[in-house]
């Protein structure tokens, strides 16, 4: 039997080693629920903050429903801008009624409509030239104005009259019957003037 050295003696410590194992962070439920109420928060915000539109424009499908609602931007101005003459021809009067216009025939003016406006004369108005003969509706949404509103046909006859509008009134004015025309003067002129269904208007825009 070989001799053992002693110098080959293992010097092994004989005390076992412990690792320590890393804990694994829990994930922060707490800071993603925050992080996604603020985003909703946010969102809801930006939406609400997008205006429908108004202000005696229209609220036709092809203008003024929520869905397709473009925002409007008040005007910087509110002097009239006359871009046409209106001729209305009474049944019971012969004398015709002459009203200067404004024209709005596209989405972004009849958005607009009459909106933030604070005065407008007796003898001036605005024409909507709508999209499509079908029933129209308005509202009172920004207007400061009280308006008669006067619903007209595709040969330019009276549908129906609106008269003495709410200001700053979100609830609905039908035309009560397919119109393709709308004139906006102001309140009480249907009145004064005697205007009554089936009277015929005409227009020149400059």
């Amino acid at each position: 039997m070989a001799k053992k050295n002693k110098n080959t003696e293992s010097t092994t410590s004989t005390h076992p080693v412990t690792l320590r194992k890393r804990k694994k962070g829990k994930p922060n439920y707490k800071k993603a629920l925050m992080v996604g109420v603020l985003f909703l928060v946010m969102l809801s915000f930006i939406l609400t903050s997008i205006p429908n539109l108004g202000g005696g424009g229209s609220r036709s499908a092809s203008v003024k429903t929520p869905a397709n609602a473009n925002s409007v931007t008040p005007r910087s101005s509110t002097s009239f801008t006359k871009q046409g003459t209106l001729s209305i021809a009474r049944q019971n009067n012969p004398t015709p009624l002459v009203v200067d216009i404004e024209v709005a025939d596209t989405e972004t003016k009849r958005n607009q409509g009459l909106m933030y406006r604070r005065h407008m004369e007796p003898n001036q108005g605005m024409l909507f030239i709508m999209d499509e003969l079908k029933e129209q509706s308005f509202y009172m949404r920004n207007t400061y104005i009280s308006l008669d509103i006067i619903y007209l046909d595709e040969n330019k006859k009276i549908v129906s009259i609106a008269k003495n509008t709410t200001t700053l009134n979100d609830d609905s004015i039908p035309s009560n019957g397919n119109a393709l025309y709308v004139l906006e003067v102001v309140a009480g002129y249907a009145d004064t003037h005697g205007l009554q269904v089936g009277d015929q208007i005409g227009w020149d825009v400059e």
